[in-house]
Formats: C-alpha cells, structure tokens, sequence
C-alpha cells in the first residue's frame, strides 16, 4: 500500500489526524511514544482486508494539532472518546502500544459498553507499581525526567542530525535486535522535526508524571477491574516495559490473556508484524 487515506476530523480542542483503510467493523490503532500513526504501517493493510481500521494521531503526535496548554493525563482518552463520536462509531475494538495501550485503560473505563476488546501490547499498567524503579530499572526511565526539562525539545531539535541520533538510539535500544528500524527512520526524523511535534510528544511526559510519581510513592493503586475482553502480546526483550511485568494484570482486567512475543522487544507490531496480525485478526474475529 503506497497510498494512504489521510483524514482530519475535528473535535472540540482540537483537530485529530488519522489514516483509515478497509471496511468491516471499526479498530482503532493507538501509537506510543516515539511513534505516530506510521508506526503501524506493516499492520494497517492486512488489518484492512477485514476491519475499518483507523489509526489516529494523538494530540502534539504526527499531523494532528499540538494545544499549547500542557495537557493534563486524561485529556489524552477524552480525545479519543469525542473521536469515535464524531465518527458516530456505536462501537469499536482498540489496539494499544506504551502510551496507546495505557490511555486505552481510561478510555475502557469511561465507555466500558462501545468497547470490544482491547488487544494491548507492551502495556503500562498499574499493577507495576513502584517495580519502575525497583532493581536499577531508574537506568531505563532517564528520558521521562529529561523531556519535562522546558528546553529538551530544542535541544534534540537543533538540527536533523541531533534528531536522527536521539530517535534512532530508542528505536534500535527498545527493539530486540539494531537496525530493525532504519528503513524507516527518515520518516521518523521528518516526523519529530515538524514544528511543535517535539514538544508534543514530550508533553506526554509532563502530563503522565504526576500520576505515575504517586504509583512510585504509594504502591499500586485500587482500581475497579475491566470486564472488556483483552489481549496482551508482550515483546520478551522489551527493556523498558519489562515482560515479567505482565503478572498482576489479572487484578485489572477479569477476562485476560497473556502471551509473550519471542524475538521481539519494545515494538511487537513493527518487529513481529505477522505474529501481531495473526493475534489482533484472531482475538477481533471472535
């Protein structure tokens, strides 16, 4: 597929960029961070052969418009929720990574009946708790702290070569083996260097950090479990999402499957395209 159906649709705050191919029963694809809607570019087209698949920007990601006010953490699944109404979508399947995937829990928990399922992978859950920095893993998380640093995106975005470096380390450092991504990294490095979408992407970080520092200080929280029938497929070198970190996730969500994706690390979908479709088209089929 060379061609992409690009759309913008336009909600109360903002104006939401997605993709959207095929036909069928809608499946929305939510990206993580260092990603935007191309992330899913192995995926879309398979997927499209059976659903109406609709990968969206979230706000300050890819093409859709970054607010200049710093978001507050659940502006992200708010957007999503006026998102399917705006495209009077009764209801949807979701597929989540890192930032996708924990935005896809609010969302699950705001409209529990227009859900689906949620096929999740690589996800930040709660039950991880104060693990974010148990046994050195604070070695991993530097990046969280550094993009609340006001000047951290002019920093990176000095030029394309300073882009490129940062980018490709996270790619290559999250992934199970180097150079997976590196067809694709000038789309990466044209991405981060439109204007605002450092910023953007960075803004997760200030949003998120006050509710992930109380999960660090108090311990797990206590939260009603989800009853949405849910799929994990964890990447088992993933180094920044740990995959012995799915244990506890039965506490949050009553109907669950856990599987572990060998020879892949923090990107399943991108690093594994054939297994994630297999599972995602399996699980949606019913």
């Amino acid at each position: 597929m060379t061609a992409w159906k690009h759309n913008h649709v336009t909600l109360p705050n903002l104006k939401m960029h997605n993709v959207r191919e095929g036909d069928g029963a809608p499946l929305l694809l939510l990206h993580g961070w260092p990603e935007f809607w191309y992330t899913w570019r192995k995926n879309i087209p398979i997927l499209a052969e059976r659903f109406d698949v609709i990968a969206p920007d979230f706000r300050g990601f890819g093409e859709s418009e970054n607010p200049e006010a710093i978001p507050d953490v659940g502006d992200y699944a708010e957007d999503i929720v006026q998102f399917i109404d705006a495209l009077d979508l009764p209801k949807v399947g979701l597929v989540g990574h890192d930032v996708g995937a924990f935005v896809m829990q609010d969302i699950a928990r705001r409209i529990p009946d227009r859900i689906n399922g949620l096929f999740f992978f690589n996800c930040p859950h709660p039950g991880i708790g104060t693990r974010w920095l148990g046994g050195g893993h604070y070695k991993e998380l530097w990046y969280q702290a550094f993009h609340q640093l006001e000047w951290s995106a002019e920093l990176v975005g000095q030029s394309r070569d300073t882009c490129r470096v940062y980018f490709r380390h996270f790619l290559n450092h999250w992934a199970h083996a180097d150079g997976q991504f590196d067809c694709d990294l000038d789309a990466w490095v044209d991405n981060f260097m439109t204007p605002g979408n450092l910023q953007g992407g960075f803004n997760w970080y200030r949003a998120v950090a006050d509710y992930r520092q109380k999960i660090i200080d108090d311990g797990v929280p206590s939260l009603s479990p989800i009853d949405v029938p849910t799929y994990v497929l964890w990447g088992e070198n993933d180094t920044v999402l740990r995959p012995e970190w799915s244990d506890g996730m039965e506490k949050y969500f009553t109907n669950i499957t856990i599987e572990t994706a060998k020879d892949a690390g923090h990107f399943v979908h991108y690093e594994r395209p054939s297994l994630a479709n297999e599972r995602i088209l399996a699980f949606f089929s019913g």
